[in-house]
């Protein structure tokens, strides 16, 4: 039952795909930095061993001292693993490799499964005031997988503009299934975003078609194009939107942004 005394929680999204390099990452931090660009808090949770989004966001390694494996295993609060980026109103709970031995450690945990949902859920989350909270998962189904939907309200899924695109996207409806009969009933589908696309490319068009036709309002209207100044930005540790804010990949990842906000109960500060 929800406290009346506590503040509005923030929406909770986890950004998942089992198969890797379809821009999930990316994603994650981009419509990061857009919704904060908005005037949203946000927090983005990395939650990927590789953790490229703290990378991306400018987050050295010798800057994580707390990291999400200490949130999950140790019960390190919330207060002391968050920390600031240059991107103003966007906040990051930062990942490294350690994280990679989690799902081992996890499986004698009875708690397993809702690790991440409580630690979202402490009461000094209230002191971030955050309105978003964005789940960067690894690109697999595992327990930490499992973990951001138990902890999520929706799932946001980037789909690359591709072949077998579709394929795998079944197998993640199933899992998102199983967790809401299991472990969170509330558990939604936020949509699908394609990514990657290439209007000029018949195949992208077809992959777009195709989704459509099967998952109809469930995917964005917004795409997300195939960009260098997408892929240039993470070396530069930056969000396409600072790295180059006129690029097409920054306009349209302020385009899912603002389609996301009016699509969910936020409002627009």
């Amino acid at each position: 039952m929800s406290d009346p005394t506590r503040p509005p929680a923030p929406k909770i999204i986890a950004v998942t795909n089992q198969k890797g390099g379809v821009g999930k990452t990316t994603t994650t931090i981009n419509l990061g930095a857009a919704l904060a660009e908005l005037g949203f808090k946000v927090l983005l949770v990395d939650l990927d061993p590789q953790g490229n989004a703290s990378t991306g966001l400018g987050i050295g390694a010798e800057h994580r001292k707390y990291t999400t494996y200490d949130l999950l295993l140790d019960e390190v609060p919330l207060s002391k693993v968050v920390l600031t980026t240059d991107v103003e109103r966007l906040l990051i709970a930062p990942a490294t490799t350690d994280l990679s031995s989690a799902d081992i450690e996890l499986v004698s945990n009875e708690k397993r499964s809702f690790l991440l949902h409580d630690a979202l859920r402490q009461i000094e989350i209230d002191a971030f005031a955050l309105d978003y909270v964005l789940i960067d998962c690894p690109p697999s189904l595992n327990l930490l997988t499992v973990n951001a939907m138990v902890a999520a309200d929706t799932v946001l899924v980037p789909l690359q503009s591709e072949f077998f695109a579709l394929e795998g996207l079944s197998q993640l409806m199933l899992s998102v299934r199983e967790v809401r009969q299991t472990a969170n009933p509330k558990l939604r589908i936020e949509g699908i975003v394609l990514t990657m696309y290439d209007k000029r490319n018949n195949l992208s068009r077809m992959v777009e078609q195709d989704a459509r036709d099967n998952l109809g309002d469930l995917v964005f209207e917004t795409v997300i194009p195939r960009n260098v100044r997408v892929s240039e930005a993470p070396s530069f540790a930056l969000p396409v939107l600072e790295y180059d804010t006129a690029s097409l990949g920054a306009k349209a990842y302020r385009a899912l942004a603002r389609e996301l906000a009016k699509r969910g109960s936020a409002t627009s500060k």
